[in-house]
């Protein structure tokens, strides 16, 4: 006879944010939107998908109430797609009292972003040849990673496939990953051998206090537990993360996130805000965002930005969004896209990377 209690105890409990499919975009504030686009397109294989703006409110406060920036702040976006899975929204910002020197990646606010390819000496070749970007050194992590900074100064990586320590990330590991990968690319994808992005890494002042936020309230998965410094065996680059310590998170079916507490890294007198050179949020896809807010308003240290609101015009009109701060110092966003009725795919045949019929806790 079944034990039904034991039946149900064997079932996993599926926690964290209500309705969220998956990461919908990394956010990035660039001192020249159109450089960064160049860099993200012409070096990297994205898509431009959209351009935007400028987004401003010159007589009300919508930018604060609802972005946390000055009231007179100006923006301009675009949206890349980077690889088969990823969405990098791009931001430049004038603002009074705007912040124009990013944090670096060991102070808390400080981010970089991590990319997959097939061959870690083929890609660093076409980024040799690019000749836009400025390479760590080669040796630094024993072959496993090659650090990069693009032309005004954000920090990337590579990592390539079939490492010592591959932990199972997405998109390396998914088991199509070969047909929706170099194969479905761009020429520039192809010469780079981009894979997609591996994860994006966020520095924290509280580790722990971070890695309990993905996990208790965002429902991430804890993929690797937080790690002493002697624990890493991927080397001591760039300078200073010698002291750090991080954790590895899954967020989602096809996202993974780095947290990193730096024991040598400044505390700002505040996070870099959206408007900041170097300001980031995190985006999530979810099915229903009111939802998604009634239960964000419910955690501690968690503040909404006014009301979930319908973009009704521009390139996204019908996108349902909400911006959030968090008590870990990491600006959040989430968003519920109609995909296949947006205007801008009217004028372009790049398009948004969608979770498609994935859910938060899909394991493609």
């Amino acid at each position: 006879m079944l034990n039904l209690s034991t039946a149900a105890s064997s079932t996993p409990v599926l926690t964290g944010l209500p309705t969220a499919r998956a990461v919908d975009h990394y956010a990035f504030t660039v001192p020249d939107l159109d450089e960064a686009i160049a860099f993200f397109t012409g070096v990297l294989g994205g898509e431009l998908c959209y351009r935007e703006g400028p987004v401003e409110d010159a007589d009300g406060d919508w930018m604060t109430r609802k972005l946390g920036v000055h009231a007179r702040a100006r923006a301009q976006v675009a949206l890349v797609r980077l690889g088969p899975y990823s969405n990098l929204e791009l931001f430049e910002y004038t603002a009074p009292g705007q912040i124009t020197s990013p944090p670096g990646p060991n102070d808390v606010g400080g981010h970089h972003l991590a990319l997959m390819v097939a061959d870690l000496d083929t890609a660093e070749e076409h980024l040799r040849r690019s000749a836009t970007v400025r390479l760590g050194p080669a040796d630094a992590f024993a072959g496993t990673r090659r650090w990069f900074l693009t032309p005004w100064g954000m920090l990337l990586s590579l990592r390539g496939p079939g490492r010592d320590d591959d932990r199972g990330f997405v998109p390396a590991a998914t088991p199509y990953a070969d047909a929706i990968g170099i194969a479905s690319a761009n020429a520039v994808e192809r010469s780079l051998g981009l894979l997609g992005v591996e994860h994006v890494s966020y520095t924290v002042a509280d580790l722990a206090a971070a890695t309990a936020f993905f996990t208790d309230v965002l429902g991430a998965e804890l993929v690797e537990s937080p790690q002493r410094p002697a624990d890493r065996s991927d080397g001591h680059w760039p300078p200073g993360t010698e002291h750090s310590r991080r954790t590895l998170l899954r967020t989602g079916p096809t996202a993974n996130c780095e947290l990193i507490q730096s024991g040598t890294g400044a505390l700002r007198s505040r996070p870099p805000l959206n408007s900041d050179v170097g300001g980031h949020h995190l985006a999530f896809y979810v099915d229903d965002v009111d939802a998604a807010a009634a239960y964000l308003r419910e955690q501690e240290g968690v503040a909404l930005m006014g009301e979930p609101e319908t973009i009704t015009q521009g390139p996204i009109a019908g996108d349902r969004w909400l911006y959030l701060s968090t008590p870990i110092g990491i600006q959040m966003e989430i968003i519920n896209m109609p995909d296949g009725s947006l205007p801008y795919e009217a004028l372009t045949s790049a398009r948004r990377a969608t979770p498609g019929d994935l859910r938060w806790h899909d394991r493609p």
